[in-house]
């Protein structure tokens, strides 16, 4: 049986020569499949997305995108292989016109890069709309669609997510979470790290839920809402 398109199997490790934050941490990702990670606060969920892309010293396990061993790679190389990382803050340039951060996003690239920008546009048409004001101007929610855009010009095939709805309104959240959803039918692997989990969880195909560095439960997004230890302990309902 062959590996998911992302696999992260048994990843030990922090920063530095800090203690370890992950302790055997395992995540895995389907091709156009959406995985949500969740916890407690300090659970280490925003590390095992980190580790992922290569900004962790791993002392044990290894990570895999497409079949190819990833492990030994930077953050760098790992974008030109795919991965495309939207972290919770600093992730726009608010100097910059809307349409002058998702261009940055294409850095990469050396083909014509219009029509990803057309589908950007599609996919969030408000940015269309202010595609030639400065970054900074814009809303919380909007300055995450531009971030999410820019992650997008790159043409990953790994998108990942560290919560993404941080700081935003309630239909912001739901707006936000309609066009992950839209993404991941292109095909595009959606790996996410939410602190909102009963509605992260409510659009995951497969649900991770962390304590203290290590997996505690792995289920679909569904089984996960379902299980009446995971709402109790961590979805504050019976």
């Amino acid at each position: 049986m062959a590996d998911p398109f992302l696999n992260a199997v048994n990843m030990t490790g922090g920063y530095g020569s800090g203690a370890d934050i992950l302790h055997g941490c395992n995540l895995s990702v389907e091709r156009g499949e959406i995985a949500v990670i969740v916890g407690p606060n300090g659970a280490g969920k925003s590390t095992a997305m980190k580790a992922v892309f290569g900004m962790l010293n791993l002392h044990t396990g290894h990570v895999t995108l497409d079949g190819q061993d990833i492990t030994g790679l930077s953050p760098q190389d790992r974008v030109a292989r795919g991965m495309g990382f939207v972290p919770q803050v600093n992730n726009i340039f608010t100097s910059m016109t809307v349409e002058e951060n998702l261009e940055m996003g294409a850095f990469i690239r050396r083909d014509d890069y219009s029509e990803t920008m057309e589908q950007v546009y599609e996919l969030f048409p408000i940015l269309r709309d202010k595609r030639r004001q400065p970054a900074g101007e814009l809303s919380g929610g909007q300055r995450q669609q531009v971030a999410v855009g820019r992650a997008l010009m790159t043409k990953p095939t790994l998108l990942m997510l560290d919560e993404p709805t941080a700081g935003v309104s309630p239909i912001v959240m739901d707006e936000l979470f309609d066009r992950i959803i839209e993404v991941a039918r292109t095909g595009i692997s959606i790996l996410m790290v939410e602190q909102n989990a009963r509605q992260a969880l409510e659009i995951a195909d497969k649900g991770y839920v962390l304590v203290q560095g290590a997996n505690a439960y792995t289920d679909t997004g569904a089984a996960l809402l379902a299980n009446p230890e995971v709402r109790r302990t961590f979805l504050g309902g019976k």
